[in-house]
């Protein structure tokens, strides 16, 4: 730490803080931050008390804010982080101005900030983390219609400026796995957590790997006993938890997923935020598909969880989840205010809402009437460029999930298994052969589909499965005897 008007940080930038006090609180804040531990608030706060003019406290605090959903204390935060800029250094200011575009719904603009930013200050991490929040709230935020490429070059831009620093590790690794790099993204994100156990930004990698090799159980083994040593008051506790509960479900655990999503996802039992909406709903939705019938947990919950987001457009990604609570609980004014504001944006030129929210949203309205010809006329463009919404391809798979459902429901099964045979070609699936049974099923090949449906069940049966889907299973597979 270096003493006088300007301390340094883990990266040795310059922090502009006459106070040890605050420049160390402010540190381990940002290390907890970083790493998506719990208590970051809590060191920036302290941070603050220690020098009250210190502005990149305040954004930190704003920052916390802003990803716990309080939009309105994050607005003024990070308005009086502005107010304290006058004497600080460009690159402070520079940062607390991209936060500030950020938390203010300028996305566009926060991302023309941050690459500047990071052209002349390329060790700041957290304007990379920054970047990396942008682009996952896909053209709505960063105004790119691949964002993955964009992110992997946008790191390797500036990879030689980190030597083996653990927080670029984990956002590198990230932006690995999410354009296929599946072997780089493991070692990235295994070398992070040599350096910081605790790092659940490359846990989370780490368990992505694993999701897109198909290994549930792997992942579930290595995240499950991550967690058990970690401090899940953190709120990516959530996500990181609606994890497990997708590796629980691949392996046909369907009370364990459960369980999970009661004690960890389940809105009236965590800090209910629209943060966390996409767990919530994504997990219900996918336990109500994949079983055939409603969960035994309430929908309305959910549903008022989303409710902010009825008539209010906003990013593409939180609408289409939106749109699965409204659906699955049977709110068809709020889907209906959804839709309807939804053409207004897309009447008035917005195109990414014409060409994705809009007709995504309707067809997940229709897949709840029972309409699936309708969802699949709606659906089939949105899917097959669904990374502009955002998220990850772990996320987005919902919605892929929902038109391959509709495929078969609407008895569509050459498109159905065109789309199982390109996902089984790129990973394993228990689900997918099941699946896939059930298009051969519907085409007459019930020998193919025999065959495909005793593998799928064999391999349930190893993970000690208990899902209503293997009961589909069993009941379908009896039907072809």
């Amino acid at each position: 730490m270096q003493e006088g008007t300007r301390m340094k940080d883990r990266l040795g930038l310059p922090i502009s803080t006459s106070s040890s006090t605050a420049a160390d609180h402010f540190l381990e804040g940002m290390d907890l931050l970083l790493s998506q531990n719990y208590g970051p608030e809590e060191r920036f706060q302290q941070s603050v008390e220690a020098d009250e003019g210190f502005a990149l406290a305040h954004a930190g605090l704003a920052w916390v804010d802003m990803m716990r959903g309080a939009g309105s204390d994050a607005r003024e935060g990070i308005a009086r982080a502005q107010d304290l800029s006058a004497g600080i250094s460009e690159r402070e200011k520079s940062g607390i101005e991209a936060i500030d575009l950020w938390i203010n719904n300028k996305g566009i603009q926060s991302m023309r900030v941050v690459r500047d930013h990071l052209k002349e200050h390329p060790r700041d991490v957290l304007m990379l983390r920054l970047a990396q929040r942008l682009f996952m709230q896909g053209c709505h935020s960063a105004g790119v219609p691949n964002f993955p490429d964009e992110l992997f070059d946008l790191c390797q831009s500036v990879a030689k400026h980190y030597d083996d620093d653990w927080a670029f590790l984990g956002s590198y690794a990230f932006a690995h796995h999410e354009t296929g790099r599946l072997d780089e993204a493991f070692r990235l994100a295994s070398k992070s957590l040599d350096l910081f156990p605790t790092n659940a930004v490359a846990t989370h990698s780490v368990t992505h790997v694993y999701f897109e090799q198909g290994d549930a159980s792997s992942g579930g083994d290595f995240l499950g006993n991550w967690l058990g040593g970690w401090d899940r008051r953190a709120s990516y506790n959530v996500h990181l938890s609606w994890h497990l509960a997708l590796f629980e479900l691949a392996m046909g655990r369907y009370n364990n997923a459960l369980e999970l999503y009661e004690t960890h996802i389940r809105p009236s039992v965590v800090a209910r935020s629209a943060s966390s909406l996409a767990d919530s709903a994504s997990l219900m939705w996918r336990l109500q598909i994949y079983g055939g019938t409603p969960p035994p947990k309430p929908w309305e919950e959910v549903r008022d969880q989303a409710a902010p987001a009825a008539g209010n457009p906003g990013p593409p990604f939180r609408d289409g989840h939106a749109a699965l609570a409204f659906a699955a609980a049977g709110d068809k004014e709020a889907l209906k205010k959804t839709i309807d504001s939804m053409q207004a944006e897309a009447d008035s030129g917005n195109v990414l809402v014409g060409e994705m929210t809009l007709p995504m949203i309707r067809g997940i309205a229709s897949f709840a009437e029972a309409d699936y010809s309708e969802t699949v006329r709606q659906m089939e463009r949105p899917i097959s460029e669904l990374a502009r919404i955002g998220g990850s391809h772990a996320q987005r798979e919902v919605f892929e999930d929902t038109l391959l459902e509709a495929y078969i429901r609407a008895e569509q099964f050459d498109k159905a298994e065109d789309m199982l045979r390109e996902r089984l070609n790129r990973r394993a699936s228990i689900r997918d052969e099941f699946w896939l049974g059930r298009t051969q099923a519907g085409k007459g090949d019930a020998a193919s589909a025999a065959d495909t449906f005793k593998d799928a069940s064999d391999s349930w049966a190893m993970s000690g499965g208990d899902s209503p889907e293997i009961a589909n299973l069993d009941r379908l597979a009896g039907s072809l005897s």
